[in-house]
């Protein structure tokens, strides 16, 4: 019983560019990091995300309701949710990292790993050059020759 009452509870989140998203609570709790303030009862009021934009935090709030929404147990809400996981992914790239960004801060796992996963199938058989500029990567971001030979040779580890 306390379920239905706590899914008609509001949240209201406030991108970085001042828009106000009121959200279902059970849709809020699929971030770790607001759980944790409601659960501490800081989110009485707004919960101002300062580093999201409204862009990335409609497209996360879009992910946290398909997935609060869902049926865990049901094979069809399971299939259901990876089509909709890979209809989701099929962004931009920018905003691909802007919504890894997000879900790291909002500590939301599921979504970490499939921003994660995309960014790794996007990449994935590509040249470094072609991976530069996937990631947007320029030149003046990348280490000098002597930058790299220094970082080869602290993790020599990695090149084995």
């Amino acid at each position: 019983m306390s379920t239905s009452s706590s899914s008609s509870k509001k949240i209201v989140l406030k991108s970085a560019d001042n828009e106000m998203f009121e959200i279902d609570e059970i849709v809020a709790l699929e971030s770790q990091a607001i759980k944790n303030m409601i659960e501490d009862e800081c989110a009485d009021n707004v919960i101002p995300l300062d580093n999201i934009d409204s862009k990335t935090l409609s497209k996360i709030i879009e992910y946290c309701k398909k997935h609060a929404e869902s049926p865990k147990k049901d094979e069809k809400a399971v299939e259901d949710l990876k089509s909709f996981d890979a209809e989701f992914a099929k962004v931009d790239m920018p905003l691909i990292q802007d919504i890894l960004m997000a879900a790291n801060f909002l500590n939301i796992d599921n979504l970490i790993g499939l921003m994660c996963r995309t960014i790794a199938d996007r990449i994935k058989g590509k040249t470094p050059e072609e991976i530069r500029k996937i990631l947007n990567i320029n030149k003046n971001d990348l280490l000098s020759p002597e930058q790299e030979a220094k970082a080869r040779e602290e993790n020599s580890w990695a090149f084995d």
